[in-house]
């Protein structure tokens, strides 16, 4: 079990990271708390830069620096673009026609006896 936890987290922590983007523009940091908070689990914070990183590069997020305010440091404010929002979209729907795979499977093995 706790390997399919790792594999549904850890694995796709680009889903949940594109998740919350969706809601609002966010850095880093604050990616890794939310992602505690609202699904339960604690990526490494250099996980989430490195997902963060190729999310930029293939285009689904777009950066960019704010100056901080009253004496707070810059940050990086990742946002989402069109194209990481088709990604998500894309990789719920695989997920639930997955989950639906195996819940028809389940349904059907209970039919049979």
């Amino acid at each position: 079990m706790e390997r399919l936890k790792t594999k549904v987290t850890k694995e796709v922590l680009w889903l949940y990271i594109l998740r919350l983007l969706k809601e609002r523009p966010m850095y880093a940091y604050e990616l890794k708390e939310r992602i505690k908070g609202a699904f339960d689990f604690e990526p490494a914070t250099v996980s989430s830069y490195v997902v963060l990183y190729k999310l930029e590069k293939d285009g689904y997020v777009t950066a960019e620096w704010e100056e901080g305010r009253t004496g707070k440091p810059s940050r990086k404010y990742y946002r989402l673009t069109p194209e990481g929002e088709r990604l998500f979209e894309e990789g719920v729907k695989f997920l639930k026609e997955m989950l639906s795979r195996l819940e028809s499977d389940s349904e059907r093995e209970n039919q049979q006896k």
